[in-house]
């Protein structure tokens, strides 16, 4: 097939004047090597498309692949990770990965939570400040955790996260409103174990392909998997495969919450135990970061056995599904 590839560099908006975290969810040009390396291998011929605009470009010019391996972020806005996927589909360019109803309700994390609450998966109670007054509504014993309600790589997430009284909801409810410019997302904090579990497939033929446990070192965030930790995952983070009665649970809970959500081909759920060991959703990753190396989904794959350009292989097969050459 001739593949195209969607996707947003580190290198070209930090020459636009843009902030390390602001590109934190960015590819890095090694990823996009990667990725056309495995399709090469196996096979495929590749045009890098680029952003969602020079995809829009391109597509009114006529420009037409077999499939496109999306891995455009965007920049602005719920529906940013939804833009190439919308205009793919309304050129009807068959696509990896998942649709846009799927990227834009996972990306509000609030969202995602009620759909998995009212499918019956267990998430902690949450409520949503959009305006600082909202702080006064929220009636949820501490401790509290909160975040940026669409927010990738653990942005907006550090120590100062994890919530003991009032007084400190009132302030970083503030600082995340007013630096991140979008609503705040209040949860019951949980205790217990953490997981990524790593999921290929679409519907009823998905599976989970591995549960990795986040455990983490003595660092300057003790006991959260926050946007420095991520930063540095080589020197803080000791992951490791787990096959127990607990990370059973948990891949359970990500398999049903991925096909609840309409999550497709691959990707990640983030999960957590409660004081009581039980585990919890936390949220979806439909659009995983992809580089061979340092990216949990590749991780979770190598750890299983999984070469990179078998577990591309796996994904193209999975989106080949969806159409027919």
């Amino acid at each position: 097939m001739n593949i195209g590839i969607t996707f947003d560099l580190k290198d070209d908006y930090a020459k636009d004047g843009y902030t390390e975290e602001e590109i934190a969810e960015f590819d890095r040009p090694e990823t996009i090597e990667a990725i056309e390396y495995a399709l090469h291998s196996l096979g495929h011929s590749t045009q890098r498309i680029g952003t969602s605009r020079a995809l829009a470009m391109r597509l009114s010019k006529g420009d037409r692949w077999d499939l496109v391996f999306n891995s455009a972020e965007g920049m602005y806005g719920f529906g940013r990770q939804a833009l190439a996927p919308a205009l793919l589909d309304a050129y009807e360019v068959p696509y990896i990965f998942a649709d846009p109803l799927c990227l834009a309700v996972t990306l509000h994390k609030a969202t995602a939570k009620r759909i998995v609450r009212d499918s019956g998966i267990r998430t902690p109670d949450f409520a949503v400040v959009e305006t600082i007054a909202d702080v006064e509504k929220i009636v949820l014993p501490f401790p509290l955790f909160v975040k940026p309600v669409a927010e990738g790589t653990s942005k907006g997430i550090s120590a100062a996260a994890k919530i003991h009284d009032r007084r400190e909801l009132q302030s970083r409810c503030e600082m995340l409103l007013s630096r991140y410019r979008q609503p705040v997302l209040v949860e019951i904090y949980l205790p217990g174990r953490e997981f990524t579990v790593g999921v290929l497939g679409t519907g009823s033929a998905a599976y989970v392909l591995g549960t990795m446990e986040i455990i983490l070192k003595d660092g300057p965030d003790p006991g959260i998997y926050s946007y420095d930790n991520k930063k540095h995952f080589d020197e803080r983070v000791a992951p490791r495969l787990v096959d127990d009665a607990t990370s059973r649970a948990a891949a359970g809970i990500a398999l049903a919450a991925w096909k609840c959500l309409g999550a497709r081909d691959g990707g990640r759920i983030d999960v957590r135990c409660d004081d009581a060991g039980e585990v919890n959703f936390i949220e979806a990753n439909p659009l995983a970061g992809m580089h061979p190396r340092d990216s949990d989904l590749p991780l979770i794959a190598r750890m299983t056995g999984v070469s990179y350009a078998s577990l591309i292989e796996r994904i193209v097969a999975s989106a080949s599904t969806r159409f027919s050459r």
